[in-house]
C-alpha cells in the first residue's frame, strides 16, 4: 500500500529538478561544452597523437571493479591516448549497473606519475593547457560521480596529476613505502584535473595551501595524520596490497548493488547540491528503493529475529 501523494513514480516525475540536480540524475553530463569554449571532438583528435599506455578495467563477479593505470616505462604517467581511455572507461563504468565498488591502481607497483612530458611540452600554450584541464575535468567529475564506491590504491608514488586522480576517489588507502606528492609548483603551474578543489574538501583549505605550496611529499604517515588517507595498508607487495585493499572496501558495498549506488548518489547529491536540492534528491532515490526486493527481504528478516 502507498501513501497518497508518495508514490516513487510519481516523486520521480513531479520533482521540481534544478539544473544541477540534473547534472547529478542524468550519466554522461559534462562540466563544460562548446558554450565554455570547449569543444571536445578536437581535443579528441590532439590527445590522439600522443600514444603509449593504456587504461585497463576488469570488473569482478563480486561487484569490484579494478581500473589500472598502465604505462609502467614511464610510472604510469598519463599518454592522450590514456586520457582518451580513461574517459571510455568511465563511460563504461557509468552502465556498469552490477557495480558496487572501484579500485584505482597503478600498474608494477607505483600509482602515477601524472601527465607525459611529451605531450606536455608540445601542448605548451595556455589554450592547449586549458583545453586538456577542461578535458580531464569533464572526466573526473563524471567518474567522482559513478554510483560506485571508489579507492585509490597508491602504491609506489603519485605525482601532479597522479595525485590528483586520488582526490577523485572517495577514499585513498597507501601502502608503508607510497607516497603523494602535487608536485604542480615546481613545474610552475596548478593543478587543472580539479584536484585543487577536491583536495580542499578533503583536508581543508590550510592544510591543503600548506600541501600544494609547499609541494609537500606526503609519506603514509603524514598523508594519514591530515586526513589524506583512510588507512595504511601493511603490505608493499603489489599483489597482497590490492588483495588488502578489496578487503577494505568489501565492508562498505556489502549489500544489493541498487542500495549501494543510491546511497553514493544521495551523498554526492550531499556534496555538491544546495539544501533543499539535496533532500529532494535524498527523497526521489528513496523512492527507487523503498519496498523494493532488498528492502522487503530485509523487513522479513528483521521480523523473524525480533520472533
Amino acid at each position: 500500500m502507498c501513501l497518497r501523494g508518495l508514490h516513487p513514480t510519481v516523486l520521480l516525475k513531479t520533482s521540481s529538478l534544478s539544473g544541477r540536480t540534473k547534472l547529478l540524475h542524468q550519466t554522461g553530463l559534462s562540466l563544460y561544452s562548446t558554450s565554455h569554449g570547449f569543444y571536445e571532438e578536437e581535443v579528441k583528435k590532439t590527445l590522439q597523437q600522443f600514444p603509449g599506455g593504456s587504461i585497463d578495467l576488469q570488473k569482478e563477479d563480486n561487484g569490484i571493479g579494478i581500473l589500472t593505470l598502465n604505462n609502467p616505462s614511464k610510472m604510469n604517467a598519463f599518454s592522450g591516448v590514456m586520457m582518451l581511455q580513461l574517459l571510455e572507461k568511465v563511460i563504461e563504468l557509468e552502465n556498469w549497473t552490477e557495480g558496487k565498488g572501484l579500485i584505482v591502481r597503478g600498474a608494477k607497483n607505483t600509482f602515477s606519475s601524472g601527465s607525459d612530458l611529451n605531450a606536455v611540452k608540445s601542448l605548451g600554450t595556455p589554450e592547449d593547457g586549458m583545453a586538456v584541464c577542461m578535458f580531464m575535468q569533464n572526466t573526473l567529475t563524471r567518474f567522482m560521480r559513478l554510483p560506485l564506491i571508489s579507492v585509490a590504491l597508491v602504491q609506489g608514488w603519485a605525482l601532479g596529476g597522479g595525485a590528483e586522480f586520488t582526490t577523485a576517489c572517495d577514499f585513498r588507502l597507501m601502502t608503508p613505502e607510497s607516497k603523494i606528492r602535487f608536485v604542480h609548483k615546481e613545474m610552475g603551474i596548478i593543478p587543472s584535473w580539479g584536484g585543487t578543489t577536491r583536495l580542499v574538501e578533503i583536508i581543508g583549505s590550510r592544510q591543503a595551501l600548506k600541501v600544494l605550496s609547499g609541494a609537500l611529499k606526503l609519506d603514509s604517515k603524514n598523508a594519514l595524520n591530515i586526513g589524506m588517507v583512510e588507512e595504511v595498508l601493511q603490505s608493499s607487495d603489489e599483489t597482497k596490497s590490492l588483495e588488502e585493499a578489496q578487503e577494505w572496501l568489501k565492508q562498505f558495498i556489502q549489500g544489493p548493488p541498487e542500495v549501494i549506488r543510491a546511497l553514493k548518489k544521495s551523498v554526492c547529491s550531499g556534496r555538491e547540491l544546495y539544501l533543499e536540492e539535496a533532500l529532494q534528491n535524498e527523497r526521489d532515490l528513496l523512492g527507487t528503493v523503498w519496498g523494493g526486493p532488498a528492502n522487503l527481504e530485509a523487513i522479513a528478516k528483521k521480523g523473524k529475529f525480533n520472533k
